[in-house]
């Protein structure tokens, strides 16, 4: 004899319930909003998304502040994950480099490697 389960019919509905829960907190986030505002295409390498990939494309923050997100989507911008991930790394770069122009006042170097190059060669064929 096998014995069937029936469905836990309370279990479902709360299954059911959290999920639209879930769905209606995402549609509040800037993602969602950005993916309903813009079309599904990396604004700087131009490829185009699928519902089938449209986890690899993302939602970069032009002013790099992930706690501004105006209503007309005005600070964002899609780009596909490598495009994304470029631009953090030119932002990086060039924050860094900000503090790297100080450091370029430092004394040129005034020793020559090749001072005594002629001697030293002179002296390998004497041995």
């Amino acid at each position: 004899m096998s014995q069937h389960k029936t469905p836990d019919s309370a279990k479902l509905d709360r299954i059911v319930a959290e999920a639209r829960r879930a769905a209606e907190q995402r549609e509040l986030g800037y993602r969602e909003r950005a993916l309903k505002m813009y079309p599904w295409v990396c604004g700087r390498c131009g490829r185009e998304f699928t519902r089938s990939n449209l986890r690899e494309l993302t939602v970069h923050h032009r002013n790099h502040d992930h706690d501004f997100n105006p209503p007309d989507g005005s600070n964002w911008e899609l780009l596909c994950v490598y495009c994304h991930d470029n631009e953090h790394s030119r932002h990086i770069d060039h924050v860094r480099g900000a503090g790297y122009e100080a450091a370029t006042t430092v004394a040129p170097a005034t020793g020559n490697p090749f001072a005594d190059l002629k001697a030293m060669l002179e002296g390998r064929g004497k041995r």
